[in-house]
């Protein structure tokens, strides 16, 4: 009985001793955050022109200095490594971005990613799970999918090489799937073991693979995927085995990746039930969002909070979402809580100050949440670009 009541007493004061030993700027940071959020928000075209500034300086500055994107700058250790995943999905963003702007430095840097990808691909199609210098190093089907998507806006914004070498790793995909369409071999040694719903993103990449290349199976390998994903599906739209670690309380992270996934598989087949199958999990989602735009970093599975953080990745992600749903339905709900969702993440975004943060999203907010933990992810910065530029299409978003 003792030890559990001195570990009671005591864990709030060493939970401080280890806030005092962060650096000044980790410390400053939470602070701040804790105060809570400023009203300011910084307008839609500034937010994505700081963000994709962001962007560049990650690649510029990433550890390894390889012409991929730094995974993070971390407020505790800095800039990290270049991450083959991530930087594949990232080369859409710029490239549209690139074509909204006329930036023909931003298309140039897209080429370099692309040539980066290009140079760490396995011979057998497949790339590694982690950020480069990770071990152990092997093919992975997550990461593979993601860099997919990549591939296939190289081969339509510049053809060969980058054709050839989305044929090599969509063929290995589709090789390797479970005849039911789940993905069960090469999974990541750096999430839990099992079936994983969000492979729906993984679905996403191989139905833009079909449009670049028709003639193959790519489309069937892609709606097959996102057909065993509504097995998982619960009846209030909820989906099963789906988080990283956890999948009782699944981060908004996954959930927006494998919502995603199903609103890709309804755009290219047309196909009314995952339709249905993503305004289930769509309103199960905007059920748990705050009027404010806040929404709960993970979720269980009857949508209640289960962080008092937000993942600010999720956030953007899941707006995106509920985006492309107004644009289908036409149901203002989806609309209204899109844009509170991105005015919220709009509102953590520094646009000023030391150029290794301003314009970054955070992993969480407030900045030492559950996920990101003292980090600004570039994937974050990725989904926000493509969530703020979607609701200005949509919208007509004043700046």
């Amino acid at each position: 009985m003792i030890r559990p009541f001195l570990k009671q007493v005591l864990s709030p004061v060493l939970q401080a001793k280890r806030r005092w030993q962060l650096p000044a700027a980790a410390r400053q940071e939470a602070r701040k955050d804790y105060l809570g959020l400023p009203d300011r928000d910084p307008g839609i075209d500034i937010a994505v022109r700081e963000a994709t500034d962001w962007l560049c300086r990650a690649q510029d500055f990433s550890s390894t200095k390889d012409d991929g994107v730094a995974r993070h700058f971390s407020l505790i250790k800095g800039w990290g490594p270049s991450y083959p995943e991530t930087t594949g999905y990232i080369i859409p963003t710029l490239i549209k971005v690139a074509r909204l702007t006329g930036d023909a430095a931003l298309r140039e840097r897209a080429k370099r990613m692309l040539d980066w990808c290009l140079s760490v691909q396995f011979p057998n199609g497949a790339f590694q799970g982690g950020t480069i210098g990770a071990e152990p190093l092997v093919p992975v089907v997550f990461n593979t999918g993601q860099i997919l998507l990549g591939l296939a806006a190289g081969a339509q914004e510049f053809g060969e090489p980058y054709r050839t070498s989305m044929t090599r790793a969509a063929d290995w995909l589709a090789e390797i799937q479970d005849a039911d369409g789940c993905w069960r071999k090469h999974a990541s040694p750096f999430a839990a073991a099992g079936d994983k719903t969000y492979d729906t993103h993984v679905a996403w990449g191989m139905l833009e693979a079909a449009r670049v290349a028709p003639a193959r199976n790519y489309g069937k390998s892609g709606l097959a995927n996102a057909q065993w994903a509504l097995t998982q599906q619960r009846k209030n739209g909820w989906f099963a085995n789906c988080c990283l670690s956890d999948a009782t309380i699944p981060l908004t992270h996954t959930l927006g990746y494998a919502l995603r996934g199903i609103l890709e598989a309804y755009r290219f087949s047309n196909d009314q039930k995952f339709l249905a199958s993503a305004r289930q999990a769509a309103d199960g989602l905007r059920s748990a969002l705050r009027q404010d735009g806040f929404l709960p970093g993970c979720l269980s599975p009857d949508w209640k909070p289960a962080a008092n953080w937000a993942c600010l990745t999720g956030s953007v992600q899941v707006a995106y979402c509920w985006l492309y749903l107004y644009q289908i339905t036409g149901d203002v709900k989806y609309r209204d809580a899109a844009c509170a969702a991105n005015r919220y993440v709009r509102r953590t975004q520094s646009v000023d100050g030391a150029p290794e943060i301003r314009g970054a999203i955070k992993g969480s907010f407030p900045v030492d949440g559950g996920y990101g933990t003292f980090e600004y992810l570039n994937w974050a910065a990725k989904f926000f670009i493509d969530s703020n530029v979607l609701e200005k299409e949509v919208c007509g978003a004043k700046t």
